[in-house]
């Protein structure tokens, strides 16, 4: 194998072990892999005393709890449900989904992942997960058909986002997938869609800290047309402005077409973020399929601390 492809860390671990070792465990059957991790686990959990779950709760980012108030949080996402249209669908993700659910449909590093010993990672954004479940719902559907999902999920993601932030946080989604219509006109119904429920969201759950909705196209003619005929002529009316943001150059390689964002404080604060995808496409194998994902860091609105 290249070690070129590893970390210092990495590779000082795999030269201190006997040669041929990577090799020997990534040629395992998954389910021999398992056992050989769950057992690892088994022995090294044995020596662990009561106070080092103790130091570890205190020390470790990944297990602290976080600092927002539940019941205010819970209100909070009880208001955006009840906001949602009756044809949006709610799903109760799992805490895993399969290995590959975000660096399969996303340039993100699989580091960046939470990976357990099971063959499953922990849930880092739920829009790729809700995209797997959108694209499930399509394969049952005539093509016709559309899907609109919503969750509200508590996220863990490894990367570090600096002193005193939390590595998990709550994320409200939103996915949408239908077919293309051609000429930009899928894509504009849904953003239209999505960025109306935005605004009526940030308008009653935070209408003094000046809310605002951002949008790029990426070099996609056609949905530029349909943004200035069709998206803003619906989104025009007094309150919440739609801001075009053609500098942006985040999201390129993840969204196609079009990228969101949501913020507050005259565009300050992000709160969410989105855009349209390729991931149900992919999924399908349907090129014809469109995507659109979108998301809200609750605990922003509750704690102003979480990363996004």
């Amino acid at each position: 194998m290249d070690s070129g492809e590893l970390s210092g860390a990495e590779r000082r671990v795999w030269t201190a072990l006997p040669a041929g070792t990577r090799a020997a465990l990534a040629g395992l059957p998954a389910a021999e892999l398992r056992t050989l991790l769950l057992t690892v686990a088994r022995d090294r959990a044995a020596t662990v005393r009561p106070a080092d779950v103790l130091r570890r709760w205190r020390e470790d980012r990944f297990v602290r709890p976080s600092d927002a108030d539940p019941r205010v949080l819970a209100r909070l996402e009880a208001r955006m449900w009840e906001l949602l249209p009756a044809d949006v669908a709610g799903v109760e993700l799992s805490p895993v989904a399969p290995p590959g659910t975000c660096s399969a449909l996303t340039p993100v590093s699989q580091n960046r992942i939470v990976t357990t010993m099971r063959g499953t990672e922990v849930v880092s954004d739920p829009t790729n997960a809700l995209a797997v479940e959108a694209a499930a719902r399509r394969q049952r559907q005539p093509r016709t058909g559309e899907v609109h999902l919503a969750a509200a999920h508590r996220v863990l993601r490894a990367q570090d986002f600096g002193p005193g932030a939390s590595a998990h946080f709550r994320l409200f989604t939103l996915v949408s997938s239908a077919r293309d219509a051609g000429s930009g006109r899928t894509e504009a119904r849904l953003l239209v869609r999505q960025l109306a429920w935005w605004r009526a969201v940030l308008a009653e759950l935070a209408p003094s800290s000046a809310p605002r909705l951002h949008v790029t196209v990426l070099d996609d003619a056609v949905l530029g047309e349909r943004l200035a005929d069709t998206v803003r002529p619906a989104l025009a009316a007094d309150g919440i402005p739609l801001l075009d943001e053609p500098e942006r150059e985040r999201g390129r390689g993840y969204y196609v077409a079009c990228a969101l964002r949501l913020t507050l404080r005259d565009g300050t604060w992000e709160v969410g973020d989105g855009g349209l995808t390729d991931w149900t496409a992919r999924l399908t194998g349907d090129a014809k399929e469109r995507c659109l994902v979108s998301c809200l860091a609750t605990e922003r609105l509750v704690t102003g601390t979480v990363p996004r």
